[in-house]
Formats: structure tokens, sequence, C-alpha cells
């Protein structure tokens, strides 16, 4: 076999892991972004000492490193990483809370129902940002971690049935990328919605010019494939710009308050077409039954057609994206909210489980029903998560006066006298603090991110023989690609760089 043949062969054929596993994987990286956030408000009590080298080196260290060892030589302690990280955690609220300049003398239920009272200033959600950048890192480390033997086999991409952590990636991506997009941000008014249509048309240019520059590059440079994953020439590029347009489409004539009825017309209506028609088979075997690759369908019949369970993904995300930024006044909202959240989440677990055993397993290839209810759980897991760490960072910040945690929200005491005073106290607190964040810095230029991880693995793919490296060596090699590329971003973000290509 060639060494192309054998990296092939290497990310083929897999058939994942269980849900349960991949779920405790995906919550861990909100703990330790809790953690993260714990610790910024205990040395800032403690000591200044707060340059751009330092707080690159913590997010670094609470956001990138847990990832890569779970991904890796932790996979199989992934309890034993949470325990370590609760009690860490622990431990700093208990510190946060005997060194509290705020409720001195009060007793822990008053200050608990003072913090109720207070209100968190939620022009934006740190929650969803905290998302897009967790799924980013999560994907930049397994698209180069994959090619290494310490990547356990079980949390690559499936080949037809399963739940391999890998497969969460594309999913989450696009229901990261529907919380936030124009339509859940009223970036338009009732009698305009056609002008962002075009405006929608407009901006997927890009990623068709991305699309066909990887098509170009795979195939020029004789680049290992993954050809059940997509097809031939179609690529996740290609996925995002047929998506953008369908939903585009949908929410012209559906209001985003309906995105949940669509998503659930939409993939109900696939999954009855997979099991009543031939569409399954000719997802599987192409037109003649036999896995013809002939003709344009059949080559890329896996990317084309998948489409129709992210088109629901994206409806749901967007749907989510529009009850998060739902105005919400007070802790005691935003701790509804999180709880609703999280009981959706366990509603479609249960409901998972009963299409797994009655209707069909998992399967990305064909992006089926359980796939699509299983992506749009874990997300919502991951999301009331994050939103249960903000609440108690937010409950920290409120013990110590003037602490400032980049990309969080800003607890907001307001009296009924000077409503306007208190706010602008937090603005200028906020203000004396600069922006020195690798969350905020990832989220601001994401696809920059995501394009600069794909150079980055091709380059150490064609230079490095990844099959046959040591543990060791797989473990510098990762994380310094992942130190290289969240460097390169944070500069950007420290220059005030935003690189968009519409």
């Amino acid at each position: 076999m060639s060494q192309k043949q054998m990296k092939e062969a290497f990310v083929s054929n897999h058939n994942g892991t269980s849900v349960l596993e991949v779920t405790q994987g995906l919550c861990l990286p909100a703990f330790c972004i809790l953690c993260r956030g714990l610790l910024i408000i205990l040395s800032q009590h403690l000591c200044s000492l707060h340059t751009w080298r330092t707080r690159f080196f913590i997010d670094f260290v609470f956001l990138i490193v847990p990832l890569v060892a779970t991904l890796t030589i932790l996979s199989s302690f992934v309890l034993l990483e949470h325990l370590a990280v609760i009690i860490l955690g622990a431990g700093l609220v208990y510190q946060i809370y005997c060194r509290r300049t705020c409720c001195t003398r009060m007793p822990v239920q008053k200050i608990l129902e003072k913090f109720m009272k207070i209100s968190l200033e939620s022009e934006y959600v740190p929650a969803i940002s905290c998302f897009r950048v967790i799924n980013s890192a999560f994907t930049a480390i397994a698209i180069l971690a994959v090619d290494f033997p310490l990547f356990p086999r079980r949390f690559a991409k499936t080949e037809l049935y399963g739940t391999g952590a890998m497969d969460f990636g594309v999913g989450g991506f696009i229901f990261g990328t529907a919380m936030v997009c124009p339509e859940v941000r009223r970036k338009y008014t009732e009698g305009s919605r056609f002008y962002y249509l075009t405006k929608s048309l407009y901006a997927v240019w890009p990623l068709v010019f991305l699309g066909v520059g990887r098509l170009v590059i795979i195939k020029s440079i004789g680049y290992q494939e993954h050809l059940t994953e997509y097809g031939v020439h179609w690529n996740f590029f290609f996925t995002l710009v047929v998506v953008k347009l369908l939903t585009s489409l949908l929410l012209i004539i559906f209001p985003v308050t309906k995105s949940w009825i669509v998503a659930i017309s939409i993939i109900v209506l696939y999954q009855l077409a997979l099991d009543f028609t031939p569409l399954k088979r000719l997802i599987l075997y192409g037109t003649d039954g036999s896995g013809t690759r002939i003709g344009l369908l059949n080559a890329n019949r896996e990317g084309i057609i998948s489409t129709l369970g992210y088109v629901a993904i994206h409806m749901a995300g967007v749907q989510t994206g529009s009850y998060m930024l739902k105005k919400r006044s007070h802790v005691k909202d935003w701790i509804k909210g999180t709880y609703c959240i999280l009981l959706t989440a366990i509603s479609l677990f249960i409901s998972l489980y009963i299409v797994q055993v009655n209707v069909e397993v998992v399967s990305r290839r064909m992006a089926n029903l359980a796939f699509c209810i299983w992506i749009v759980a874990s997300s919502l897991i991951l999301l009331s998560s994050l939103l249960l760490g903000d609440i108690i960072l937010s409950f920290a910040k409120f013990l110590i006066k003037g602490a400032v945690v980049p990309c969080s929200w800003k607890p907001i005491q307001l009296s009924a006298t000077n409503k306007k005073h208190s706010e602008s106290l937090v603005s200028e607190a906020e203000r004396k603090e600069p922006s020195l964040c690798l969350i905020t810095a990832m989220n601001r230029n994401q696809l920059i991110f995501f394009l600069l991880s794909n150079i980055t693995t091709g380059l150490i793919n064609l230079l490095v023989d990844t099959l046959h490296s040591s543990t060791l060596w797989a473990l510098i090699v990762l994380h310094l690609y992942m130190f290289t590329n969240c460097l390169v971003i944070y500069v950007l973000h420290l220059q005030d760089k935003t690189i968009k290509f519409w």
C-alpha cells in the first residue's frame, strides 16, 4: 500500500463510541472555561499580573490543553478529568467567597437572595461564543490528531452508523453558526427580507471559492481523502453553501420563532424518504446498486443528499438562538432559561434512544433523523453547561467588586433611584480592562482559524510521518500546532483585525 492508501485506511471503517462518552467529552471544556474565569477573578484580587502573554497562557492551558488530552492520552479517563476540574472549581469558588468584598457580613442565604435580584448585561450571550469556540478548537485538534496512532479510533468519523466524536464537529459547527445568523440577530426589517436574501447569495461566494480551492489543491497534490464522507468532489464548504441558501429562503417564508416546526418537518420527511423510497439505497450504493461513482450525483451522493439533514440542524439552531437572545433581566430568568434548555436536551436524548431502537441508528453519512436529534441534543447539553458556568462565574464576580472576566456577563446591581449610574460603573470598569481573551479572538475570526487549521494540518501531514509517530512526538506536534494557530488569531485580535471576505 502507498502512504496515501495507508492514511486513508487508517481513518476509515470505524464504528464510533457511545453517546454518553461523547457527551462527557463535550461538557469538560465548559467546566474548564469556568475554572479559567474563577482563576482570573482570584488573581485580579491578589495581584495585577495581566499582560497579554499571561492571559494567552491561561486561556491556552484551560481551553486547549484539556481538549488535546481528552482526545488523546486521557481519552479513557474523562470522568477523572471532570472530577479534577470540579474540585479545582470548588476550591476557587471557596477562596473567592472567603476573600469577598461584597456582602462581607451576610450569611450565604442572604447573599444568594441578593444575587438573584441583580441584572446581567445581555446584549450578547457569552455561552454562544464559547460554544462556537469549543467546537472550533475541538475540530482543529481532531482533524490533525486523527492521523496519529494515539488518537482513539472510536473517536474518528464513523463509516456508516455510529457516533464518533468527530461526527459531532460538522453538525455542531452548523448549529453554532445558525444561533448567530442575521435572521436571529434581527438584522432585517419586515419590508427588507428579500434584500437580505440577496445579501445571503453574495455572502456565500467566499465559501464557494474555498470549496473549489480545497478541491483543486487536494486533487493536485494527491492528498488522502475519506471518500464516503462527502464524495469525490464535495466537501464541507459546499455543504455550508447549500445550507446557507436553503435556510435563507426558508426564513423568508417562515418566521424565526417557528423554525423548530420547519426543522421537525424537514427531518421527518427526509427520514420517511430514506425508509420508504430508494433514497437510502442511492446514498449507499449509487444509481446502479454497485457503488458506482460515475456521474456528478453518484460521485457526490453522500454530500449532496445529506444537506437535508444539515438544513434541519440549522433551523433547530435558529430556534435555539432566538430563544437564547430573548430579553432576560435577572439572574433567576437565566436560571429558568438554562433549566428549559437542559430539559429539552434530556427529552431529545430520550427521543434519540427511542428512534435508534425503533427507526434507525445515528448515521453521519446520511445525516438521518437520529443523527440530527443527537447533534441538537448534544449541542443543548453543551449550551446548558456553559450557561450554568456563566451563572456561577457571575456569582463570583458579584462577590468581588470590580472583577472583570472577558467573554462573560457583567453583573449590574440596579437601584430603584439610579439605574443609569449603576450601568455606567460597569461599563467604566470594563473599559479599564482590555479584552485579552483567546475565546473572543477565536470567535471573532472563526473562519480564518478554521482555514489556518486546515492548511497547517495539510502541511504537517506532508512533512511528518504521522502513522509511525510516538506518543510523545505526537503530543508535541499537536500542542505546537494549536499554539501556533491560536497565537496567530490572538495577535490579530490584539491588533483589532477582523478578516472577512465579504
